[in-house]
């Protein structure tokens, strides 16, 4: 039974940031496009392999002290500010607008991320996909994209390890970013067997008819192809996986 957050349309069911979960810890304020933490929607767990998407604003001087994960994959797309990272496997860095951090926590990996910028915010995404197996071996990397790189266009961030985009991750999925200019389109064929998360980040849009607006996410379940039209300046995300019908 869906939730009443869910607008269906067709095939599409539409998750309005005015009716996702929300926090604000004064230095943290998420929207919560699946439960977790303090929100919870017992119909509203995960999409397929899709189990954690957070909208996260970090103020300057703060963030995640350590923390441990273990048995999943988490990508973190930088919209803008500076993200500071340090691991248990050695890794520290600096990571900032359009770079995306991956880490396949496997047996486990602890970490924090901070803003440690004096003055501007960190926005960004955090995505949580569940490992084919567990107890993988633990991976961790980061990548830099410009912003001419999906001016556009379609750009494959992350694939499988079969896959051919510059981060790879264990799991059967493909996320791609694009920034279109306003009135600029474009199709997509969409393989019977996989289905979509949507996430508009930026900007309006309309996806296969139906109006999408800033911070709005969007499945996408037995469609044939996927049209796109930028009504704005859009910069958007999107998750391409295997179907299940679960959710």
């Amino acid at each position: 039974m869906p939730s009443k957050a869910m607008e269906y349309k067709g095939m599409l069911v539409q998750r309005p940031k005015k009716k996702m979960g929300k926090a604000d810890h004064g230095w943290l304020q998420s929207n919560f496009h699946f439960s977790f933490a303090e929100y919870y929607n017992p119909h509203n767990i995960h999409f397929g392999v899709l189990r954690v998407l957070n909208d996260d604003t970090i103020q300057p001087q703060s963030g995640f002290p350590t923390h441990p994960h273990r048995d999943m994959e988490i990508i973190t797309y930088i919209i803008s500010g500076e993200l500071t990272h340090k691991d248990s496997m050695g890794n520290e860095e600096r990571l900032g607008e359009g770079e995306v951090q991956y880490m396949s926590a496997g047996t486990g990996i602890t970490h924090s991320e901070y803003n440690l910028h004096p003055d501007k915010t960190l926005k960004l995404l955090q995505i949580w996909i569940f490992p084919p197996e567990k107890n993988i071996e633990p991976l961790y990397g980061s990548y830099r994209f410009a912003k001419k790189d999906a001016h556009n266009t379609l750009l494959n961030i992350v694939s499988s390890q079969t896959g051919d985009a510059p981060i790879k991750i264990f799991q059967d999925v493909k996320i791609f970013i694009s920034r279109l200019d306003k009135d600029r389109d474009f199709e997509l064929i969409l393989n019977q067997n996989r289905q979509i998360y949507f996430v508009l980040i930026e900007g309006s849009a309309e996806i296969n008819g139906l109006i999408v607006q800033e911070g709005d996410g969007l499945e996408i379940v037995d469609e044939p192809q996927l049209i796109i039209k930028a009504l704005s300046n859009a910069h958007f995300l999107f998750i391409e996986m295997p179907s299940s019908h679960e959710h």
